[in-house]
């Protein structure tokens, strides 16, 4: 679902997800480039599905991916990642089980990304946030 927020922007909240409280799912500008807000691992009725770092980061995508796809465009458009993390550990050990996440959702391709250890999320118990830019076709 795409709301109309003047003739530059557009704000974009997929149906599926928890309604935003105090920012946006994501913003188009002019059209072709779409700014996802950091999405936690909430479920579709705003839960975090697992206390698990590899559920967590998959869901993360997943609702990066759902945005993105409410826009108009798909997995090859996303073109930077910014992935927030608790614990620098955990994300070392999951590498692997993170391989095959990734393999599934965006097959060999790998966008500009970034990961970032951080203190603590808004969201408590959430593991991991993950934001992003795609250029929608």
């Amino acid at each position: 679902m795409a709301d109309d927020d003047g003739p530059m922007n557009r704000t974009i909240t997929p149906s599926i997800l928890p309604k935003p409280r105090g920012y946006v799912h994501g913003v188009t500008t002019t059209g072709t480039v779409l700014y996802v807000s950091g999405q936690v691992a909430h479920n579709t009725t705003g839960q975090l599905v697992s206390p698990a770092f590899t559920a967590q980061f998959a869901q993360c995508i997943d609702n990066v991916l759902t945005v993105v796809r409410a826009a108009g465009g798909g997995s090859t458009d996303i073109v930077k990642l910014v992935a927030y993390v608790t614990d620098m550990g955990k994300y070392r050990e999951s590498t692997g089980d993170l391989r095959e996440v990734w393999k599934a959702r965006f097959g060999d391709y790998y966008p500009a990304m970034t990961l970032v250890s951080v203190n603590g999320l808004i969201e408590p118990g959430a593991l991991v946030e993950i934001e992003g830019v795609a250029h929608l076709p």
